[in-house]
């Protein structure tokens, strides 16, 4: 891995040589939850970032090329909103974040109004990039790619068996279900059923007996972690051995916990696991916690990208380093050959979701230690 930061890096310096259109500095804003229950990802985002800035100043010199202005929107939509009119009022039209769907849906149309482009490291919503937004980017799987991804295992795995699909009702557990319907479908085995249940609901018997009557082997859950662990032990009280898939929406420190045994061999859909920034070079090594370890890198990548783009539109003014308007910068990142990233090769469709769209599958498995974990476990071929 530090094999590929340093290749990247070295592209980057070629950059920084040449003649720059940039040489005053050119500001990236970052709206991130620095405070609020997802905090932990929002200091990943801004350490990942930070690095970034640094090691591309350093290549390019130690002539600072970049500047990072970090904001708080604490994953809150409302504020999320009120970051995006504090950057754009102050001239800033590259930003990385938000972080969250609903924040990103929420500022989205600030940042297009001001003609500043945003590349989002998290907000996976599929709608996001279907509402024809030119300045939006997004570096990690859309739902719609994991439920793709997941109908496209059941439908390999669990052929001629039947696989059940259930959702939490809401926008983002319904849009992963239709997804893998949708898939299963394509694939000539559609479900055997198709249910929901809203959040916080305690007594599912009745929705497992269903289940047991349509003799699933394997049932798909479009929600959150508190809902697939009740599903799970619903599920196993029931006597119903079927295997549970889910997206990294059951992706939370507590699923393990709640879920206790029944957990094992869940199956989940998730980006694939992101490369670990490496120290920053002649500083203290630098303590990152598992959430913002998963994060860091994306940030990274996003500063990565905006620079490159900058730099292959031309779009900064020399003397001030502002962007009047982002749409070049877009222009570069959108249908344009990839470009390097510590992610590895970065591209984006017309719609501003990434190319190739990776989606990894990995299974909770009890450890030596007698932990329950994914990390490192991909599901067993038939």
């Amino acid at each position: 891995m530090i094999r590929r930061l340093s290749l990247t890096l070295a592209g980057l310096l070629a950059l920084a040589a040449m003649p720059a259109a940039a040489q005053a500095p050119v500001r990236i804003g970052l709206s991130a939850p620095l405070s609020g229950p997802d905090a932990p990802f929002g200091q990943g985002l801004r350490q990942g970032a930070e690095q970034a800035v640094a090691d591309l100043n350093r290549a390019a010199g130690g002539r600072p090329r970049l500047v990072l202005v970090p904001a708080d929107d604490a994953g809150d939509a409302k504020q999320a909103v009120a970051v995006a009119r504090k950057l754009t009022a102050d001239g800033v039209r590259l930003v990385i974040g938000p972080f969250e769907s609903g924040a990103v849906a929420a500022a989205a149309p600030v940042y297009e109004e001001a003609g500043a482009v945003l590349v989002t490291p998290g907000a996976s919503y599929t709608p996001l990039t279907g509402r024809g937004l030119w300045d939006l980017f997004r570096l990690t799987p859309s739902d719609a790619q994991q439920g793709r991804a997941a109908g496209a295992y059941l439908a390999k795995i669990f052929a001629g068996r039947r696989v059940g699909i259930l959702n939490d009702r809401s926008t983002f557990g319904r849009g992963l279900a239709d997804a893998v319907a949708a898939q299963l479908k394509e694939a000539g085995a559609p479900e055997v059923l198709f249910d929901s249940f809203p959040r916080a609901t305690r007594d599912l018997s009745d929705l497992v007996a269903r289940l047991k009557a349509a003799r699933v082997d394997a049932v798909y859950f479009g929600g959150l972690a508190p809902e697939a662990a009740t599903l799970l032990h619903a599920m196993r009280q029931a006597g119903l051995g079927a295997t549970l898939v889910a997206s990294d929406g059951i992706l939370d420190p507590g699923f393990a916990t709640a879920a206790g045994p029944a957990a094992e061999g869940t199956v989940m859909t998730l980006a694939p696991d992101p490369p670990r920034l490496p120290d920053p070079r002649g500083g203290k090594p630098v303590a990152r916690s598992p959430e913002a370890e998963s994060v860091a890198a994306g940030a990274y990548a996003a500063v990565e990208l905006l620079y490159q783009a900058v730099e292959r539109a031309r779009a900064a003014d020399p003397k001030t380093g502002r962007i009047a308007d982002g749409r070049k910068v877009a222009e570069a990142l959108r249908n344009t050959p990839p470009l390097r990233t510590i992610l590895g090769p970065v591209g984006f469709d017309a719609r501003g979701d990434r190319t190739g769209g990776p989606v990894a599958l990995r299974v909770w498995r009890r450890t030596p230690d007698g932990r329950l974990d994914y990390a490192g476990h991909e599901p067993a071929e038939p």
